[in-house]
């Protein structure tokens, strides 16, 4: 056991003690640090009975999709999974065509038989969190650097994982917590045959779209149905027919009741990163480069698609989930900047900073004589990483994520590089990179994209300084030809003109017989090669530089903090690993003269309702059951309907899909979304208004059953027993189904 596992998160304020609500903490540690302030605020269960390593626990109902990214809850003993509607735009879009649009239109399975098959899709189970942070202590001494460090950690973390899973079906790796200071081995089971169940149309679960993205009141229906399979001997296997619906540990009941205001609740999952331990400069450097060039950046990708897609059913269908990707962290760095500000968070940041330099003092002692210069060496790291992040990030937006020809061929010429000699396995590589190619093409407009590689080389040319610009742009510079502006527009046609990945037909002809000699000479990747070659020879070797006096600043600010204040518990910021936070149902104050209440209805949506506003559409279906107040067994005990409800749970990216619990470890709702006004949340939490908004598990239920006439499925779920004095047993619920 560390010295860090007793401790606290440090408050911004270091003058009252931090709100429990804030906290991302881990399962394994609950019953030693927060149980008893849990139970406080009004939990019913223990915290053997969510974390068990022994005994089926909630921790076996709660899965990471892919590894992370979403999270899911099983809610069956059949293997059904509860997530987010937007976790699975991929999936639906890759299952659409323009005839048969499941994003627009929605998809319901009507028996198992009619599940929909998933390439690339898998539901990891945690089995385990161990501490194994004294099987480092020995090897990581001080006088090693960062890259001998990082080595002495991947030979002591491949074999703690060998030992782990020798002989078994688990998959483990080794985490490190606290900026490096902590270390835990976390053992998972993964199956890999997880098929569509369902998901509602757009109108109902991307309700708001853009609009309502990050805000509150919102009214979204955002879930979907998966189902996870494993072999007819209960062990993951790949997809098969012989398969056979998954047997949960544990699976979620499903309470009925809703939630109240100031009710207790909890939410487990996987949130993605944190950044609660950021020093001033780090937040200086997002305020002033990094996020303002995010932002301008994403603005003209969206403004290109948007255009592009309002053009063609089929252009829309294309780039759905990927406008939705690009959109949901555009709108959120925008908010995210926002809130940095007002709440002076580089101001508070700053005061922790000023503390520390005082306790740390001139070394009098060998507690902090260690923690001398840390501050200092973070300044001087950030100062020097200003230009390399502001090239970086147009790398990253523009280059690699920016028109997807470039990076394309990146990946073709890779795949062409790497075929083997031999006849029959150069065949078998050859038919997978074709198919890698028709999968590419299949969301792909050569129209938008062209587009796409216009703008984005000329932003990359006007913002990154003229010394740090690749051969290429001066190929563009002597295009001019008496023109005193550049013509991007005319190298992206010559481009796509001569490139072999500009369309599906010209890549897979030549994939007939293809050529390295001819790749390297491709337009797009001499492009691509011509920027990316240039960072990765001339600013890559001092990033890596900054990048260790970063890691080891930021390993020895965390442990110093920890050492600082010691009557406090700290919590290790996001990493992907299973995490849970608790706090309460409840109404907040945005702002002066304002009260937003905790939950809305399905009122709400009728109020909203603009048919000329795609975002805003409102199923005919589902206007019929408002109509009729066709509610069921969902109704509240006021007859409304609600829809989606706020908490002070503390999540963020990850954390999508995953299950909001009551008191009694029941599932109330599934989290999708957090509230404009705390968006600066991953670096600094707001304790007053800080929010998560979740799908009502009613709503949920509602569609399924009322809308999609998939009652089936709510049939093999578990329903708890009410405790609001609602008549309605699950004995009654059953009887309700049957008449159906």
């Amino acid at each position: 056991m560390t010295r860090f596992i007793i401790l606290f998160f440090l408050s911004f304020f270091f003058v009252k003690p931090l709100i429990a609500d804030e906290g991302m903490w881990l399962p394994q540690l609950l019953s030693l640090m927060n149980e008893e302030d849990m139970h406080k605020k009004g939990l019913k269960i223990t915290a053997e009975d969510i974390y068990d390593i022994n005994n089926s626990s909630l921790k076996d109902a709660v899965v990471a999709l892919n590894g992370g990214g979403c999270t899911a809850e099983m809610i069956s003993s059949e293997g059904l999974m509860l997530t987010n509607h937007h976790c699975v735009d991929d999936l639906l879009q890759a299952h659409s065509s323009v005839e048969k649009n499941y994003l627009e239109e929605g998809f319901w399975a009507m028996s198992k038989s009619e599940e929909l098959k998933n390439e690339n899709l898998s539901a990891t189970f945690l089995i385990s969190i161990e501490d194994v942070t004294n099987r480092f202590a020995d090897s990581l001494d001080n006088s090693l650097s960062e890259s001998e460090r990082s080595r002495k950690i991947s030979e002591i973390s491949k074999i703690i994982v060998k030992e782990k899973t020798d002989s078994t079906s688990f998959s483990a790796r080794v985490k490190s917590f606290f900026g490096g200071n902590d270390f835990y081995l976390i053992t998972y089971q993964i199956f890999k045959d997880v098929r569509l169940v369902g998901a509602p149309p757009s109108s109902i679960g991307k309700f708001g779209g853009d609009t309502d993205n990050w805000m509150w009141p919102r009214h979204t229906g955002d879930f979907s149905l998966l189902r996870v399979y494993m072999a007819p001997d209960g062990s993951p296997a790949e997809y098969s027919i012989e398969n056979i619906p998954y047997k949960p540990k544990h699976h979620f009941p499903i309470q009925l009741d809703g939630v109240e205001n100031e009710d207790f609740t909890m939410i487990m999952g996987y949130p993605g990163r944190t950044n609660r331990y950021l020093t001033s400069y780090g937040v200086q450097e997002a305020l002033e480069i990094t996020y303002p060039e995010i932002i301008d950046i994403r603005t003209k990708k969206l403004a290109i698609m948007k255009a592009g897609m309002n053009s063609s059913k089929k252009k829309k269908l294309q780039y759905a989930a990927k406008y939705s990707g690009i959109s949901n962290y555009w709108k959120y760095y925008i908010g995210q900047s926002k809130g940095l500000k007002r709440m002076r968070v580089y101001d508070k940041k700053l005061a922790i900073e000023n503390e520390f330099i005082s306790w740390v003092g001139e070394g009098e002692n060998k507690t902090t004589k260690k923690y001398i210069g840390v501050l200092d060496s973070l300044k001087e790291a950030y100062q020097k990483n200003k230009e390399i992040a502001l090239v970086r990030t147009y790398l990253t937006e523009a280059i690699f994520q920016g028109a997807e020809i470039l990076s394309f061929s990146y990946t073709m010429k890779n795949r062409i590089n790497a075929l083997p000699k031999e006849k029959e396995k150069r065949k078998i590589a050859l038919k997978k990179i074709k198919t890698i190619a028709k999968e590419f093409y299949k969301n792909y407009d050569p129209e938008i994209d062209q587009e796409l590689l216009s703008e984005m080389l000329e932003m990359y040319y006007e913002n990154v300084p003229k010394p740090l610009h690749s051969s290429i742009f001066k190929k563009i510079e002597n295009q001019l030809f008496g023109v005193k502006k550049l013509d991007f527009n005319y190298y992206a046609k010559n481009l796509f003109k001569k490139s072999y990945f500009s369309n599906e037909e010209k890549c897979l002809r030549f994939l007939k017989n293809p050529s390295k000699i001819l790749v390297d000479k491709d337009p797009a990747y001499l492009t691509f090669s011509s920027i990316y070659n240039k960072y990765l020879e001339e600013l890559y070797p001092t990033r890596k530089k900054i990048r260790s006096l970063m890691k080891k600043g930021n390993r020895l600010f965390v442990a110093g903090l920890q050492e600082m204040d010691t009557l406090r518990k700290f919590y290790p910021d996001a990493n992907s690993t299973m995490r849970l936070t608790y706090g309460n149902v409840g109404d907040y104050k945005p702002g002066e003269a304002m009260l937003y209440d905790y939950y809305t209805t399905i009122t709400g949506v009728m109020e909203k309702e603009d048919n000329t506003n795609e975002e805003f559409i409102v199923h005919p279906r589902l206007r019929e059951l408002y109509q009729k107040k066709d509610f069921g067994i969902y109704a509240d005990k006021d007859s409304s309907l609600r829809v989606n409800f706020i908490s002070n749970n503390d999540i963020t990216g990850g954390n999508s899909g995953s299950p909001v619990i009551n008191a009694w470890g029941e599932i109330v709702g599934t989290a999708f979304d957090g509230n404009w006004e705390a968006m600066s949340g991953d670096i600094a939490f707001e304790t007053k208004i800080q929010r998560t908004i979740s799908v009502d598990i009613r709503y949920i239920l509602f569609v399924i059953d009322k809308f999609a006439n998939a009652s089936y499925l709510i049939d093999e779920m578990t329903i708890a027993p009410r405790r609001n004095g609602i008549k309605a047993k699950q004995e009654e619920f059953k009887s309700e189904n049957d008449l159906k």
